[in-house]
């Protein structure tokens, strides 16, 4: 994912805000700040042949604290128009792949438990259910659970 998709890559993400069930952002931000807090090596862009974004995936650090070194947040986002073409596992596949060659060992994420079809593709990409933070925040006026789930590296020991 480079400067080159940025606008589609906000525009997919505003469409995820627009619906509700993706996150509790209230507007997508500048490139700028998008770019500067995800990790450069750890997002990637789905684009078909006609240079469309599909999709997108990218990671940002949880915490500065050597501890947690091995441990990245997750967002995945795909086009309205490209849902169940299997680009959002196609995209978590290379983020798996990217964490796991840079010894991450950890990468985790929170959704919306009414996100169900967020919450079947985590776990067929391997991730599980670690609890649910009930009314964690409040969204568009209403209290919202977050469901909270990890994928453990079978490689990084």
């Amino acid at each position: 994912m480079t400067a080159d998709h940025a606008d589609q890559v906000l525009a997919i993400y505003q469409a995820g805000i627009d619906e509700g069930d993706a996150t509790f952002e209230s507007a997508a931000p500048s490139w700028e700040a998008f770019d500067a807090a995800r990790l450069p090596e750890h997002r990637f862009a789905a684009v078909d042949g006609h240079g469309t974004v599909l999709g997108w995936v990218a990671a940002c650090r949880v915490s500065d604290r050597c501890a947690y070194a091995g441990v990245v947040e997750h967002s995945v986002y795909v086009s309205p128009a490209a849902r169940g073409r299997g680009v959002a596992r196609a995209l978590l596949d290379a983020l798996i792949a990217s964490t796991e060659a840079a010894g991450i060992w950890t990468v985790q994420s929170g959704v919306f438990p009414e996100n169900t079809a967020s919450l079947a593709l985590h776990r067929k990409a391997g991730f599980r259910v670690i609890g649910t933070r009930e009314r964690i925040g409040r969204h568009r006026g209403v209290w919202r659970d977050v469901v909270l789930l990890e994928r453990r590296s079978a490689v990084v020991a």
